[in-house]
């Protein structure tokens, strides 16, 4: 089966676009600048605060993360709160990541946060944007023929605002090249865990993911919101059959063993599965065969063909098509890039989207 266009990912694949991250040389820690612009929003500054500081690499801290503001001090919330942010916008220079919260002031943002970002692009650094980050990133000229998103409700006026980005509709996130840009709310943590991801592996991303008791990195593609039918077809829900497909996943599943588990029909299957989790069964599954397939390349010395059939994927050939689709690199080079084992610990490389 080819892979699809680039530019048009598949329902429920990662949105990684062209231009891939470079891989990044420098300390082990890598260093993450998370701008607070006022009125900002307290969740979306505390995400990333968050899952990057659970990242621990050899016992070690794989981010040093720092909060900084336009002006230091007491920084306005949206929530009508202060905030104490010690750091200014100097915090910026030498970072390796950005990462710019969402704020009530998305519409006319600081013309030193636009030099910040426009700084910290030209030096090589990634930028990220939560929500209505985006349009300060718009504004600075980094989403201009690029790929982006943002919080559903804020996508017409982020588009007749600056019409030269290509702005995608119901997903998660999107990377394109160097820029992320995310959905409202918990759609930064899909972000972050994509960056650690990305940075670390997924078995450190997954790691994170459970230390803050979320769910394991979902694919960007997905849907932004779903549809939560009220009240349940016969109170079914299926995180019981999920649980139990991540016990099978080396087994070969079709929609009727996991209507089966369920106890409904295929169709109802169908229809329920995606107004639960945003995506189709078979979507799902496969993105979890994936990520467990990652795990097994990090974390084991496993043959190709094992990893294959451990996940599901049934042959070398498939795993190779699969892992490649998804992170750009074949399995062995993805193993070279992020094995856990003694010996490689701490090496990393390009991570989704980069070529091997």
């Amino acid at each position: 089966m080819s892979s699809p266009s680039p530019a048009h990912p598949a329902p429920g694949a990662l949105a990684s676009l062209p231009g891939p991250i470079p891989a990044r040389t420098g300390p082990a820690v890598r260093r993450v600048a998370v701008i607070a612009a006022p009125p900002v929003s307290m969740f979306n500054l505390a995400i990333p605060e968050m899952l990057f500081g659970k990242v621990e690499i050899d016992g070690a801290p794989g981010y040093e993360t720092v909060i900084c503001a336009p002006d230091p001090g007491p920084v306005a919330t949206t929530g009508g709160l202060d905030l104490i942010v010690p750091s200014g916008l100097d915090a910026v220079d030498g970072a390796d990541t950005v990462v710019l919260a969402g704020s009530g002031s998305y519409t006319d943002p600081d013309p030193r946060v636009i030099g910040a970002l426009r700084r910290a692009a030209a030096g090589g650094a990634r930028i990220a944007s939560i929500c209505t980050g985006a349009f300060a990133l718009a504004e600075a000229g980094l989403l201009d023929g690029r790929a982006a998103t943002t919080y559903w409700s804020y996508r017409r006026l982020l588009a007749d605002r600056h019409p030269a980005v290509d702005l995608r509709g119901d997903v998660l996130y999107v990377q394109d090249g160097p820029v992320l840009t995310s959905s409202g709310y918990a759609a930064g943590i899909d972000l972050c865990l994509h960056v650690i991801r990305t940075d670390h592996g997924a078995a450190v991303a997954n790691t994170v993911a459970r230390l803050a008791l979320v769910a394991p990195v979902r694919p960007g593609g997905q849907t932004q919101f779903t549809d939560t039918p009220l009240p349940p077809e016969r109170g079914v829900s299926f995180a019981d059959t999920r649980a139990w497909v991540m016990e099978h996943l080396d087994a070969p599943l079709t929609l009727t063993d996991l209507a089966r588990h369920a106890g409904v029909s295929v169709r109802t299957l169908s229809r329920r599965f995606r107004a639960e989790t945003g995506t189709s069964p078979l979507q799902w599954l496969l993105h979890q065969r994936v990520e467990r397939a990652r795990e097994l390349l990090e974390t084991t010395s496993l043959g190709m063909d094992a990893v294959a059939r451990a996940c599901g994927l049934g042959s070398a050939d498939s795993l190779r098509q699969h892992v490649h689709r998804r992170t750009g690199l074949t399995p062995s080079g993805y193993r070279a890039s992020f094995s856990r084992l003694a010996g490689r610990a701490g090496r990393t490389g390009p991570g989704d989207g980069s070529a091997s």
